[in-house]
């Protein structure tokens, strides 16, 4: 199992919480759990509603679209981060292809967060309005 210490790191390095402070990022690693999971598991099923975020500690995960692989993920990345501010349907299926450990929060886990630290709330609406803002530019120019 992995320390806090590494617990921040990894937080610190997701673009979600990359404007919060320490403090905040202790804050938010409170609302994460450390989870190992064997290969072959699936983590999120498309089109199931959105309940919890993942972050890769270790391991390496296939994301598929309508069974079509799109992506891999591995250490450091995220995903399934809109299930904490809402629990819309997952747009795609993310599966383990090897064992791995993850960081895992639930949307009310860290709905807790937000109700007590507004500052992390102001700071996650700017790093989504930049998303929605560089989306924007790439389908419009």
């Amino acid at each position: 199992m992995a320390g806090r210490t590494e617990h921040l790191e990894h937080l610190a390095k997701q673009p979600l919480f990359s404007a919060c402070s320490k403090r905040e990022l202790q804050r938010i690693a409170r609302a994460f759990d450390e989870l190992e999971v064997p290969a072959g598991r699936v983590l999120v099923d498309q089109g199931q509603a959105g309940r919890e975020a993942f972050i890769v500690l270790d391991g390496t995960a296939t994301v598929s679209r309508n069974n079509r692989k799109v992506a891999t993920l591995s250490s450091g990345e995220q995903f399934g981060e809109l299930a904490l501010l809402d629990h819309g349907p997952r747009t795609a299926t993310v599966t383990a292809e090897t064992p791995m450990r993850l960081l895992v929060a639930s949307s009310r886990s860290f709905a807790g967060v937000i109700d007590d630290v507004p500052s992390i709330a102001r700071k996650l609406l700017a790093e989504l309005a930049g998303r929605i803002r560089e989306l924007d530019r790439k389908i419009y120019g």
